[in-house]
């Protein structure tokens, strides 16, 4: 489906709400070499859990409480991140909003994990995904992504709980669908972007 294809309904969308989950419990301090910081992310950081006792922002609670759909990654830290903000609630659970793969380029050197973050984004960016999610794959399933939440807000406000990376992807393809960033709350753990739907 291309972005032409999709069409408000009569009434106005509702807005949708996109954030970043909260803090990890993983130590992005530790020092690795490459190997190791891929290590790192495969068995420590995507299957963690979010470090306990963190408050939901008053803006992210409000969100919640709107929504009509809230959305989550697969990743327990974004599916906690929705269950901490929206107790009770249902939660759509879909991998589409996964975090974007982002593997360490192959280099010699022992940096901390949050370093080789930076190194892998830049690498990849660069087209090195070293059997992983490719940049190009990535960007297809960022466009997919903002359609499913433009669909689900034909029926009211949405909120997604998903990733830094992958959210920031899904940015211009918002905006490709009319949606504009009437909020911008920053890429920190727990803020979040609020979009709004303006025809052209």
């Amino acid at each position: 489906m291309s972005n032409s294809e999709i069409q408000p309904s009569p009434s106005k969308p509702g807005p949708i709400t996109i954030a970043r989950h909260g803090q990890p419990d993983a130590d992005r301090a530790a020092v690795l070499d490459w190997r190791g910081y891929e290590a790192w992310w495969d068995d420590v950081y995507q299957p963690a859990g979010l470090v306990e006792g963190q408050s939901v922002p008053a803006c992210l609670s409000a969100a919640a409480n709107e929504a009509r759909t809230i959305f989550a990654s697969t990743l327990r830290r974004a599916v906690e991140t929705a269950r901490t903000a929206a107790p009770g609630r249902d939660i759509i659970i879909d991998a589409r909003f996964v975090e974007a793969e982002l593997p360490p380029p192959a280099m010699p050197g022992r940096f901390m994990a949050k370093t080789w973050g930076v190194f892998a984004r830049c690498s990849w960016w660069l087209g090195f995904s070293r059997g992983r999610e490719s940049r190009k794959d990535a960007e297809e399933r960022a466009a997919l992504a903002a359609r499913t939440l433009v669909e689900a807000a034909q029926s009211g406000p949405v909120l997604l709980c998903a990733h830094g990376w992958f959210n920031r992807m899904m940015r211009p393809h918002m905006r490709a669908l009319g949606w504009h960033c009437v909020r911008d709350g920053g890429d920190n753990y727990w803020t979040s972007r609020r979009y709004e739907y303006r025809p052209r």
